[in-house]
Parts: structure tokens; sequence; C-alpha cells
């Protein structure tokens, strides 16, 4: 059995990335691959250190970090935070531990990553998750620059998060696509870029997590309560204050409590004493459950507008980032395009949530949308190259309508 070794985010501290993780890794094996989750550890030598010096003039990296150093002090700064968000942190080790039993030995070092990965894959994926954003790029590891070049490199659903690349990483960017024999993106925009930088046609096809039913995920996460009593579950990741003074808005329309999983990605001072349920002993188990038991939903997640659809919920999305070239909204937007789903974006009105939604119209168009997925996955992965995969395929790239 041919082995493929996987790049992706299988640790890190967000319910939809580990889902995601969890999607690819038994769609892969279904269709007769096995999976090994490949672990990279970085070994501090002369070659590294040349090769991360870039990364210290990259405005979106440094930017990153400048949060993640200001998330943690806040957090420190609040003991009874810091002890809850500890808890949910143990979830979500407790969760990798549980569900990716498939991870390969440490390669320590970029040396034995290139040398022992040669060796041991029969071809390479990366996907899903924002992994090719600008703040990524000099990490060299999500690009698959370890892969050797006589073996299939493929990109399945795998996001830049913008909707174009800085001018000064284009270069650098179009040198990494043009080693994958097969790309995918998750988004439109994706698609875009990928032929202006390669003049290579990219398949848009979905994000793993809606390659498999509800029903087909209650088979791989069981159904259970986490919260007793009818709810209205507001997932936001963003710091915007008016999306949770909507959500308010919506529980004095209704008198449905508010269930929330707070300091997620930022510290939100609001989030302190926003909603009526504050949940972090969960993980991302009772995160889908939370959804499928849910009056309602309002979010500003991509994963959190994902399952929402899957499980035929009422709820809003609204946008986190500011419109712009470098917002992460693409993803939404594509997706909503996709499946004709532009309506269910926040627009001031919070009480849009109770409209219905025509599941019978956007079910037909993810099911074409899935199979046309399937398609390509299923060939990049058996040939290892770039090629026509069907009329379906066909009507994914050029958008359906």
């Amino acid at each position: 059995m041919k082995k493929v070794g996987l790049a992706v985010c299988y640790d890190t501290k967000n319910f939809g990335s580990q889902l995601q993780v969890l999607a690819t890794t038994k769609k892969i094996e279904q269709l007769g691959f096995s999976t090994e989750i490949i672990r990279y550890k970085k070994k501090l030598t002369l070659r590294f250190a040349l090769q991360s010096l870039p990364r210290m003039f990259n405005p979106y990296f440094i930017s990153g970090k400048a949060k993640s150093r200001r998330k943690n002090r806040q957090i420190e700064a609040h003991p009874d935070v810091a002890g809850q968000v500890a808890i949910r942190n143990r979830r979500f080790d407790a969760f990798a531990q549980a569900y990716f039993t498939n991870l390969s030995v440490p390669y320590v070092g970029w040396s034995a990553l290139t040398h022992q990965a040669a060796e041991r894959y029969d071809s390479f994926l990366c996907g899903s998750d924002q992994l090719w954003l600008p703040s990524n790029l000099g990490s060299h590891f999500y690009t698959l620059e370890f892969a050797p070049a006589d073996k299939p490199k493929i990109a399945y659903a795998t996001s830049f998060g913008v909707s174009s690349v800085p001018w000064f990483q284009k270069k650098r960017t179009a040198h990494y696509l043009r080693r994958f024999q097969a790309l995918s993106t998750r988004e439109l925009a994706g698609k875009a870029i990928v032929e202006e930088l390669t003049g290579r046609t990219a398949e848009v096809v979905c994000d793993p997590t809606l390659l498999f039913s509800s029903a087909e995920w209650a088979q791989i996460v069981p159904e259970r309560s986490v919260v007793e009593g009818p709810y209205v579950f507001c997932y936001f990741l963003g710091t915007n204050e008016a999306h949770r003074k909507a959500a308010e808005a919506l529980r004095a329309q209704t008198g449905l409590r508010l269930v929330t999983c707070p300091h997620l990605d930022h510290f939100v001072a609001y989030d302190q004493t926003f909603g009526d349920l504050p949940l972090f002993d969960v993980d991302a188990a009772d995160f889908v459950n939370l959804i499928r038991h849910a009056e309602y939903v309002l979010t500003d997640s991509f994963h959190g507008s994902v399952f929402s659809i899957l499980h035929h919920k009422r709820f809003l999305t609204f946008e986190r980032f500011r419109p712009g070239a470098n917002a992460r909204n693409t993803r939404i937007d594509s997706l909503f395009a996709l499946l004709g789903l532009e309506t269910r974006r926040y627009a001031g009105d919070v009480s849009a949530v109770a409209a219905p939604i025509d599941y019978k119209a956007v079910d037909e168009r993810l099911a074409t949308l899935r199979t046309a997925s399937m398609d390509y996955l299923a060939n990049a992965l058996s040939q290892g190259r770039e090629e026509p995969h069907t009329g379906l395929a066909h009507t994914v790239r050029e958008g359906i309508t």
C-alpha cells in the first residue's frame, strides 16, 4: 500500500484545524492509501538560521508573533482565564492524541527531514487550512520544499488566506508552486493566484471537512449533548464587540441562552461577561456537537460556517477581518458563492438568522462540489500529475452557477 506523507497542522489549538486534518486523513485512507502525519522538529543550525532570516523581515510573520505574545500576556494577567485556557489546551492535546495515531517519528532538522522523508513516502500532500499564508512562507515545510523533485507533491484545498500575494513573495511563491504535480485551493482567489504566478490551472475544491456528510460525521464524531436545553452557539474568533452585542440583541428577542467559547484566537475583554455559558472544557468533538444541537449559530469562523451548513443549521456569518487584499475573508467568500449562501452574511439585522435556508439547493451544489473534489483527490493520489478530471471538475473550476 502506498504511503502518503501529510504536511498538516494537527496539533494547532483550533477546532477547525484539527477537524480538517482528521477529515483529510480519513478520506485518503478510504481511497486505499496509508497516511502518516510528518512531524518536523526544527534544529538550530547555520542552514536553519539562514533559511529563517527572511522571516525576520516579513511583516506578516512579525505581526503574527506580536499578536501571539500580546494574547499570552493578557491571559497571564487574568489567572482565572489562564487556568481555564490551560484546561482547554489539554483537551486539544487529548483530542490529537486520541484521533491522530498515524504520526511519524520526529524528523529533527532539515537534513533528517529531506533524507528520511524521501525514503519513507511515495507521495506528499499538504492541506487544507491556511498553510500558505504570507506569514508561513519562511518555514519551507507546508510548501513541501523538503520533498524530492521526483515524487508526487499534491496540494489539497490549501489556502493562501488572502486574495493576493505580497509583491516581495511572488517569486518565491511561484517557485514552490511549480514543484507541485497537482494543485488545488479552497478559494477562487487562490486559483487566481496560482494562475497568475505559474500559468497553471488549479482546481477549486471543498474543504476536507465537507467531503463527509452530516451522517458520516456522526460516525466519526459520535453525537452527544454538550449543553442541555435550547441555545444559540456564538463562536467568535475575532475581537469585534458589535458582533457580541448583536448576539445579545438576539437573546433579547428570543430568550435563548448564548453559549460561547471565549479567548481562542485573542483575549477579548468583552468576553469576560459576554454570553450565558462560556465553555473552556471542550474539544473538537464537542465543537461539532455544540453546532449539531444549537437552535441558531452566530459565527465569524470558516469551520463554524461549514459545520452549520453540514448540519442544516440556521446561521449567520460575521466578517472577522476588514475588507482588503490581505484580509482573510476569501475562504468564506468562495464557499458562500459556490453554495449560493451569500444571504447568510451578517448585514446588520441579527434576526435574519431565523430566515429559512433552502438546504435542498445547497446540498445539490455541495454534492457537485464534493464529487469534483473527490475526483481531483483520487486522480492526484493515484497518478501524481495534473490533468483534466471530468466535466464535474471543470464545473467547479469555472464556478458553480
